[in-house]
């Protein structure tokens, strides 16, 4: 029985082990020319994003999201906190009038009570979260949710006294009263440490002493903590691994962290210029997002998953302040691209080379349709490339850089070439049943960028060059891959044999 009991405990850890972190976005809406929630909903569910992070808990926007597979965090504003701590009333009454009629049609995973409250000019907000995130947890409680939707709140960078080198990482103490009774609260309830991250800033304030490439996830160098000896090669790692630093000087070392938002904007003030660009950010979240969904953890925390959301779905052009504030979107209000991102993570940071030329040394192909082939042919390749063959077809949809010519030839040419990338470059990979042909000339036009094999890590001159979710880092992955499934066949052996000799 004893070993029944280890195999089936180790096969539960390695399975859970084997997930990677989850990528979300934040849908903020301080803008008025947004499009209505249902569109978005729609735009969100063609570009296949499953986590999903709101800064309220507005009805409309709750409604659109019902029936979705998307996981929704909802939040409460820094304003509603102080009706929130006064009477334990007021919120079951929200809960039972602002949430539950939307619950669980609409996916709801996560409460956030306050928002970067330590950074709230107005409102002593912090001295009021842990109060009000106590009540919202008994309202959960008394309707049997507390375990399905976790309750947190958001933080800035700004809590930390010391962040490098990141093992000397420690809590500002005159935020004390506050939070170590939160972090009591989040250890107690298994919720996770949210933080918004952002690089950007380091480098924006601080180009001469801190490396572009080293906050993009480019660096080629590293950064050594001398206390440690782990290295660094991006400054995302280090900021998360200061925050776990400290809170093991705490001693909560079971809390988990979640990063609620990171991101890059694409424009900015003229003090922001060599910072903020759609090229930067379009490398930053792409390499976020592999980070994220390749499991890669920090250097003290390696391979540890780690969910992340994106700053933001929209530009929004009521924000106050520098040009940046107004730019941080993956998307346009009329629901076009800033630029192209995979959210799967497949690309490995890959982004084509928009001029086409073959990189030195290398002998490059690509894979089209062929023009002889029937309609039927094509329409059966095609629906198989962008299903069971695993192909990202977002960028032939509608206002997308490969959808014009609209013409079922080219679309298939854009898909077939990205399988074949995909698949090693080989002559099977760009067969389709007869009807691709391997080229040697570049088949990229105006912005739609064909991928290659040979481009990985370069980056795209033009801001909306497709990224493609074609590229998987196999040899990486592989590996690990085969190692857990033999691991697991021999568990689920042990566990037959064992269970065999019990009867």
């Amino acid at each position: 029985m004893g070993k029944l009991i280890f195999s089936i405990s180790l096969l539960l850890l390695l399975l859970d082990c084997c997930h990677g972190g989850k990528v979300g976005v934040c849908y903020g809406r301080s803008a008025d020319d947004l499009p209505t929630p249902s569109k978005v909903v729609q735009m969100i569910k063609q570009h296949n994003i499953k986590y999903v992070r709101i800064y309220d808990y507005n009805s409309p926007v709750l409604k659109a999201f019902s029936n979705t597979s998307i996981e929704l965090m909802i939040g409460v504003p820094n304003s509603d906190l102080k009706a929130f701590t006064q009477f334990q009333s007021n919120v079951d009454t929200w809960l039972k009038n602002s949430v539950l009629p939307y619950y669980p049609t609409t996916k709801i995973t996560y409460i956030t009570v306050g928002a970067e409250s330590t950074d709230d000019p107005h409102t002593n907000a912090s001295s009021l979260v842990v109060p009000a995130m106590q009540n919202v947890l008994t309202a959960l409680k008394k309707v049997g949710l507390s375990r399905r939707i976790k309750v947190s709140t958001t933080l800035s960078l700004g809590v930390l006294s010391r962040s490098f080198p990141p093992s000397a990482g420690a809590f500002n103490s005159s935020y004390a009263y506050f939070l170590r009774p939160m972090l009591e609260f989040l250890a107690e309830n298994q919720s996770p440490f949210m933080v918004d991250l952002y690089p950007y800033y380091a480098y924006r304030d601080s180009p001469n002493n801190v490396s572009l490439d080293y906050v993009l996830f480019e660096s080629s160098s590293e950064v050594i903590d001398p206390n440690t000896g782990l290295l660094y090669k991006n400054m995302f790692d280090a900021q998360v691994d200061a925050l776990y630093y400290a809170l093991t000087a705490l001693n909560f070392r079971t809390i988990k962290i979640m990063v609620t938002e990171t991101g890059w904007p694409t424009k900015g003030s003229p003090k922001e210029k060599g910072a903020a660009s759609p090229d930067n950010a379009e490398t930053y979240n792409s390499n976020i997002v592999h980070h994220t969904v390749t499991n890669q953890g920090t250097p003290s925390k390696p391979g540890e998953a780690m969910d992340v959301y994106i700053f933001s779905l929209f530009n929004e052009n009521r924000k106050t302040g520098l040009d940046s504030e107004r730019n941080w979107g993956l998307f346009y209000p009329d629901q076009t691209s800033v630029y192209q991102l995979d959210f799967t993570g497949k690309n490995n940071g890959f982004r084509s080379n928009s001029s086409g030329a073959n990189s030195k040394g290398r002998s490059e192909s690509w894979c089209i349709a062929s023009s002889k082939a029937s309609e039927i042919e094509l329409r059966g390749a095609l629906d198989w490339a962008c299903g069971p063959g695993n192909v990202d077809c977002t960028a032939i949809q509608p206002s997308q850089p490969c959808f014009q010519p609209d013409t079922l030839v080219s679309h298939s040419s854009f898909v077939f070439n990205s399988y074949f990338q995909q698949n090693g470059a080989t002559d099977v990979a760009c067969s389709f049943g007869g009807v691709g042909v391997k080229v040697n000339k570049d088949p990229s036009y105006d912005k739609c960028i064909y991928i290659t094999a040979g481009g990985k890590n370069t980056k795209a001159t033009n801001a909306s060059a497709l990224t493609s979710s074609a590229l998987t880092s196999h040899g990486n992955e592989s590996p690990v891959w085969i190692f857990n499934l033999c691991l697991v066949i021999s568990l689920l052996f042990s566990l037959q044999t064992t269970t065999s000799l019990a009867l």
